[in-house]
């Protein structure tokens, strides 16, 4: 079953369930059917206007058990009606019909039964088989035969109910086979019908797969599940490619950023292996000035690749843990300090403890001071605060302009007065990242008075992490 094709399986689910529902009515119907015959039947025995003129006859010409009644003196029933009179005795008198029939132990015991008021005792109707194989439907009651009790035994054919039973049969299962058949179809037609955006769905994917266009898109018609479906399926689609977008992108200014430095590396050690070679040392000041722009180059080489691989870690759920901003923000100071020692950097940070990954919210503190640091004017100062979880850095430098600050937190985008110091653009935009996988919020704003406002807000932990000292 799970082999064949989905339009298939939901035909045979729908014939099938047609085929319980109507093998269902059929029964039903069937069964109701025969009820009512044999009911009919059984009442058209209780009726049958026998024992008086059974009486009269008995009474009359006597007991014949081998012949039946004579013709005009007992022809009271129907020519398919047979009838025999039981005595106390056994003898069986055959009153009409084409042969006794057997007595059973329910006709016998009716001899015996007690009245019910004025009401003689009676069997209820049974089925009992003569000796040529028919089956025939029995009611006794009880008579007095010249003083002596005895048993009317009243019989039909049961074929009065086997044979339109019969023939009931055929029909409902002739009906029932050709709406079984009819549904089978009509279930083809209704899945082929169904299915035809799933085999849009379908088409588009394999053309995806063979050609990698991540344009394509599927038309969404309605608001049913196969609507929804194309929805999220071109949502997807339009996700993947705007990462492969972003990642192209991301290659493309990578190269770019890194282009720089290693022609600044490439250009200074060829300097110093020609000058090796030619033998004619450059003078001790120059060498030392060339050795430090080499150090500056490795290290600005080694930043960026961190920038890198932190940019390259995926977007899912970092592992968060309760940790304390106060802390995180000293120790980011203390590092700023070392890079600014010319600079006052004032802070004042109340406690506050976030849900954040250790690492990353760090480097991103670290990120923001950083870029205070690097625009500050020679002897200026930055104000560091974080009051309830809002934790803000005030620098005294050049400022940003109004049109640009919707790009600060792009990747490797870089103001273009800023393009000639050391970076790679990639700062604001981990900041960005590890702040909104927190759970908080980042921008930038210009300071009244010059300068840059960076804001992060951060949302408060449940508890404070436990006390390990």
């Amino acid at each position: 079953m799970k082999r064949l094709p989905l339009r298939s399986r939901l035909a045979i689910l729908t014939a099938a369930a047609v085929a319980v529902a109507v093998a269902a009515v059929a029964v039903t119907c069937w069964l109701l059917t025969r009820q009512q015959l044999t009911d009919q039947l059984d009442k058209s025995l209780r009726q049958a206007d026998t024992i008086p003129q059974a009486r009269g006859v008995l009474s009359q010409y006597g007991c014949i058990p081998s012949r039946p009644a004579v013709k005009g003196h007992f022809d009271f029933n129907p020519t398919n009606t047979a009838a025999q009179v039981v005595m106390q005795d056994g003898q069986v008198c055959w009153v009409q019909g084409e042969a006794p029939f057997p007595v059973t132990g329910k006709d016998t015991a009716v001899i015996t039964a007690p009245k019910q008021g004025n009401t003689p005792a009676a069997s209820a109707p049974h089925t009992v088989t003569n000796k040529n194989g028919t089956e025939l439907r029995v009611y006794t009651v009880a008579i007095t035969v010249n003083d002596q009790p005895g048993v009317l035994s009243v019989a039909r054919p049961f074929s009065e109910v086997t044979d339109p039973l019969n023939t009931l049969a055929w029909v409902l299962l002739a009906v029932a086979g050709i709406g079984v058949l009819g549904a089978g179809a009509a279930g083809l037609l209704i899945a082929r019908a169904g299915l035809k955006p799933v085999d849009r769905l379908t088409e588009t994917v394999e053309h995806i797969a063979r050609t990698e266009d991540l344009s394509v898109r599927i038309p969404v018609e309605g608001e049913d599940e196969i609507a929804r479906l194309s929805e999220s399926f071109n949502a997807m689609t339009a996700a993947l490619a705007s990462s492969r977008d972003r990642q192209q992108q991301l290659i493309a200014d990578a190269g770019h950023e890194l282009r720089t430095p290693l022609t600044s590396l490439r250009t200074n050690i060829e300097l110093l292996e020609r000058s090796e070679a030619a033998g004619r040392p450059i003078p001790p000041a120059d060498r030392k000035a060339l050795l430090a722009s080499v150090k500056a180059q490795m290290t600005e080489l080694a930043a960026l690749i961190g920038d890198l691989q932190e940019l390259s870690r995926p977007d899912g759920d970092p592992t968060l843990q309760v940790v304390a901003l106060h802390e995180i923000a000293e120790a980011a100071l203390e590092r700023a300090r070392l890079r600014g020692p010319d600079l006052a950097i004032r802070a004042e940070l109340a406690p506050w403890f976030v849900r954040a990954e250790p690492v990353a919210l760090e480097r991103a503190v670290v990120n923001l001071l950083d870029n205070a640091v690097k625009f500050s004017p020679p002897s200026g100062s930055v104000e560091v605060r974080l009051d309830h979880g809002v934790l803000t850095v005030r620098d005294h430098g050049p400022g940003i302009p109004e049109d640009e600050l919707p790009h600060v937190f792009e990747r490797f985008w870089r103001s273009p007065s800023a393009r000639s110091l050391p970076g790679s653009g990639l700062g604001l935009s981990i900041v960005a990242r590890t702040v909104q996988q927190s759970g908080g919020e980042v921008s930038l704003r210009p300071a009244g008075g010059g300068g840059t406002v960076a804001t992060v807000r951060l949302p408060g932990a449940p508890t404070a992490p436990p006390d390990l000292t």
